[in-house]
């Protein structure tokens, strides 16, 4: 079978490409299409080895510094992709990748880690946000993102199967799309976030800071409770907010290596939390590493931390993205943390490692495209499908 991966756009190395280097390891004879492709020669470890075809994007002005300026070109670009040569298009789409172009004798799997946010439910908060709310700039934005709507409704009919990241993301995808979906949640490297061995009495909490992790928030809550001390890692644009509310507790390391980020998890008392995500890879990493974690009640997060009403509990969960709601949950976390062990996080970690992703994926494609060449009267031999083509998958329908 000839293979295609479809990918948004390559600048970084963050969620959705852990999702695609996990899909790349899985079929590493597939061929790799992105709208644009800017990693450098050392970031590109995690795709294999290989480069991906791209659009007329990438030879645009400044796409490599301000791509996101040219979102209202994407869907012309990803739809001139020509992957009519391919039995199978796997898309991995956070935005445009799902809208690929395909026939009715190939099988395409889209892997979903949000509908497009910005456009659908999320559009009021992100225009918020860029200070988009009124003038003939918020017009315009208000218009394209109307627009983007529209496409991105009128593509999801071109996916034959809908995969996904979370049960959360699942039920975006069937309010945007009216579609259903099975959940396979992204993988975790579970082998690199090991068990601490011992405790340190400070907070840890690590994210880009950009608005909708409410960084700042969460420093606030510790301006109010002097006793205790907050260590932050990470950088951006939120950073300045951050330095004005916090206090002399608070230790705002910028950006760390991987190497310290991991000894700071590994020692600190908890993982704080606050961003409402579709999924959320940090706190399963804290988990890994034994750590609680306080998370804020929305999102992907209620489906990967076990909160203090089940029986081995991994975290405290609270209401309101405020630093007082923050704070309560805080308090009672210090009062009921005799009741979750290292040892219950990490197993709750280990329910998302990569090697389960790597599995679970392959064997729902594999299910799937036996389906489809049953369907059309083909016989498929096991040398293409590989050996767990007919493995049995628990599907988990969102």
């Amino acid at each position: 079978m000839k293979i295609a991966i479809v990918h948004d756009w390559l600048v970084t190395y963050a969620g959705a490409e852990r999702v695609l280097s996990a899909l790349c390891e899985t079929w590493p004879e597939a061929d790799l299409y992105s709208v644009i492709d800017f990693l450098s020669d050392d970031d590109r470890a995690f795709l294999h080895g290989k480069r991906a075809r791209t659009t007329f994007i990438q030879q645009l002005p400044k796409a490599r510094t301000q791509y996101q300026k040219y979102l209202p070109l994407m869907p012309l670009a990803i739809e001139q992709l020509d992957l009519s040569g391919y039995d199978l298009v796997i898309s991995s789409s956070h935005a445009v990748a799902k809208g690929v172009l395909t026939g009715p004798n190939q099988l395409h799997v889209s892997y979903v880690h949000s509908p497009i946010r910005y456009a659908w439910d999320l559009q009021h908060q992100y225009l918020h946000e860029a200070s988009l709310v009124s003038g003939i700039r918020a017009k315009l934005a208000r218009m394209l993102l109307h627009y983007l709507r529209m496409w991105d409704q009128r593509t999801a009919s071109g996916v034959d199967e809908f995969v996904a990241n979370s049960h959360f993301i699942g039920r975006r995808i069937n309010k945007s799309y009216r579609r259903n979906s099975t959940v396979i949640y992204p993988p975790v490297d579970t082998a690199r976030f090991t068990l601490g061995e011992t405790r340190e009495d400070f907070y840890l909490t690590a994210s880009r800071m950009v608005p909708y992790k409410r960084i700042p928030m969460i420093v606030e809550a510790f301006r109010n409770m002097s006793d205790k001390r907050l260590v932050v890692i990470g950088t951006g644009p939120e950073l300045e907010k951050a330095r004005e509310v916090a206090g002399p507790n608070v230790s705002l390391m910028g950006f760390q290596s991987n190497e310290v980020l991991l000894d700071y998890m590994q020692r600190a008392r908890a993982f704080l939390f606050a961003a409402e995500e579709d999924f959320g890879i940090a706190p399963v990493e804290a988990q890994a590493c034994g750590t609680p974690v306080i998370a804020y009640a929305a999102g992907g997060v209620r489906e990967t931390v076990r909160g203090l009403d089940h029986p081995a509990p991994t975290g405290v969960f609270y209401p309101q993205q405020t630093a007082s709601s923050l704070v309560a949950a805080i308090r009672r976390f210090e009062r009921e943390a005799h009741r979750i062990t290292a040892q219950a996080c990490r197993a709750n970690a280990e329910r998302f490692s990569g090697e389960r992703f790597r599995q679970e994926i392959r064997a729902f494609v594999e299910a799937r495209v036996a389906e489809s060449a049953l369907h059309h009267g083909q016989t498929v031999h096991t040398s293409q499908l590989g050996t767990k083509a007919f493995n049995a998958l628990p599907v988990k329908h969102a």
